[in-house]
């Protein structure tokens, strides 16, 4: 195993990200030293004794933007040459699997965490900050967002969840739906688990998964074979 991902997150809410990186699959993943993680608190570049980060907008409206220079010093501070500086904004580029892939593939990530009624503008431009959007709805703040993408990254390092091709199946790798999944009981409340995968043919039930991926995938998100065709 290489360098570990250097995982940077600046936000003003540190105690939201606490469980969340020492639990589970993040907790491992520090442990097996494929991610380092760091949690900066923005009020510390704060130069008031109010460590104020945020103020009214320029003409006029509702909320409050948070205001540059504490950002832009932040991740000045931390931002080495090979960092990405990722923004989280719902006005960002919109995050899938395969943008995930290719966040895995970096050295140094650092997030940069929004909240109140946005983000001064001067800070994206001065940091050449990568915007980034996990959906189409608004969230209090970009926190959670960046966690939702940290999970996804994370996971796609080199060992971090042991089985190899443990990634290959998941759901929106190729453009498709994962195929149904069933364990013990083999049957509960009268729904039983299909014939096939009791059969012990292995090619018989890879065409099946293939299948029940494919009409999954026509079912329920037909825009992911269109958007592949898009790309092709």
């Amino acid at each position: 195993m290489g360098e570990p991902l250097q995982v940077d997150v600046v936000t003003i809410f540190p105690p939201m990200l606490g469980g969340f990186l020492a639990e589970s699959m993040m907790k491992r993943a520090a442990e097996k030293q494929a991610v380092r993680f760091r949690v900066v608190n923005l009020r510390d570049f704060t130069s008031d004794r109010h460590q104020t980060v945020d103020d009214r907008p320029f003409g006029g409206g509702p909320g409050m933007v948070m205001k540059p220079e504490p950002l832009v010093a932040a991740v000045e501070t931390i931002r080495t040459p090979a960092a990405r500086v990722l923004l989280m904004s719902p006005q960002g580029r919109v995050f899938n699997q395969a943008v995930a892939k290719e966040l895995s593939g970096a050295r140094h990530l650092i997030f940069v965490c929004g909240h109140y009624e946005g983000v001064d503008e001067r800070v994206s431009r001065c940091l050449a900050a990568e915007e980034l959007s996990i959906g189409d709805y608004v969230l209090t703040n970009g926190t959670l967002a960046a966690a939702v993408v940290i999970d996804a990254v994370v996971r796609l390092l080199p060992g971090v969840l042991g089985a190899e091709g443990a990634t290959e199946t998941d759901s929106f790798c190729g453009g498709a739906l994962e195929y149904p999944q069933y364990t013990r009981p083999r049957e509960f409340r009268g729904l039983a688990v299909p014939d096939v995968l009791l059969s012990g043919d292995h090619a018989e039930i890879a065409r099946w998964r293939e299948e029940q991926s494919a009409r999954r995938t026509a079912e329920r998100r037909p825009d992911l074979k269109e958007g592949l065709r898009d790309e092709t």
